[in-house]
């Protein structure tokens, strides 16, 4: 009898190469970016001046940390939807559905990251995702790589485009 994990593999490897669907927009405030940089001791004048980026930054206005928009990544992909879809319970994602026997969704890390485009401060920021690949470690965990794109509304170019790997175990 197949396991959890290999009932989800079967599921899931269908959805290769289809996307996840997109996510609610968020808008990232100069408090949202202050509260970031406080946390990681980043204050560069381009993330938290708003008279010095007037003058000196190529923006003209804040723009967010590279690693901020990263780190929203658990929270846009968590307002994915998908037909059927739900919460995959940790490493975000309305694309993995809810998946029985499921324990717990790990952060795995990233294959690549890219930071294309600022996001100006007052911008509105939203992810969309795709199924890049799933693999059947062992009878109980499964690990799937998606990439996940924020856009940034009135932009032509993305924000960040990331593969994101999550490990999910299964009881």
């Amino acid at each position: 009898m197949p396991s959890n994990a290999e009932n989800a593999y079967e599921s899931m490897k269908a959805r290769e190469g289809q996307s996840e669907g997109t996510g609610e927009w968020f808008e990232v405030t100069q408090e949202t970016i202050n509260a970031f940089a406080d946390i990681t001791h980043d204050h560069q004048f381009i993330h938290v001046d708003p008279e010095k980026a007037a003058q000196m930054s190529p923006w003209k206005v804040p723009i967010a940390h590279g690693f901020l928009t990263l780190s929203m990544l658990t929270h846009l992909s968590g307002s994915i939807r998908q037909s059927g879809g739900g919460s995959d319970g940790g490493g975000g994602g309305g694309g993995m559905g809810a998946m029985t026997g499921m324990v717990m969704g790990v952060n795995y890390g990233f294959d690549k990251v890219r930071f294309i485009n600022p996001v100006k401060v007052g911008s509105r920021i939203r992810a969309t995702g795709v199924t890049k690949s799933v693999d059947l470690k062992d009878p109980n965990n499964l690990q799937i790589t998606r990439t996940l794109t924020v856009e940034i509304e009135g932009e032509d170019k993305p924000a960040l485009v990331a593969d994101w790997i999550t490990r999910v175990v299964f009881a």
